[in-house]
């Protein structure tokens, strides 16, 4: 049972990770067509900035009604990178100790 509950939790932190890497190569591609480096006109790169956007804003989107943005400056990528980061690295293991503890 330990076994299984280990292989659950580690899965449950890649996504964890993945959905952080997400949201900070979203910031990044933002940044890159605010400052025109990236063409929008590029059907591909149009695609991606899309597919990004949409992964990403329903992940952002409750923290942006909370948080409004700061002068243009928008906190929720780093507000969500922290909450998240911190699930993994506290809430993930107290959970999994929990669970192996009273298994046996």
């Amino acid at each position: 049972m330990a076994t299984l509950a280990l292989f659950i939790f580690v899965i449950v932190h890649w996504l964890l990770q993945a959905l952080i890497w997400l949201v900070i190569v979203a910031v990044i591609v933002d940044w890159l067509v605010n400052f025109q480096i990236i063409n929008m006109r590029n059907r591909l790169a149009y695609n991606v900035v899309h597919m990004l956007q949409s992964a990403t804003r329903p992940l952002l989107r409750p923290i942006q009604r909370v948080v409004p943005s700061l002068g243009g400056l928008d906190l929720s990528p780093m507000i969500f990178v922290i909450v998240v980061g911190a699930v993994d690295a506290v809430l993930l293991p107290a959970a999994y100790g929990a669970i192996v503890g009273a298994v046996g």
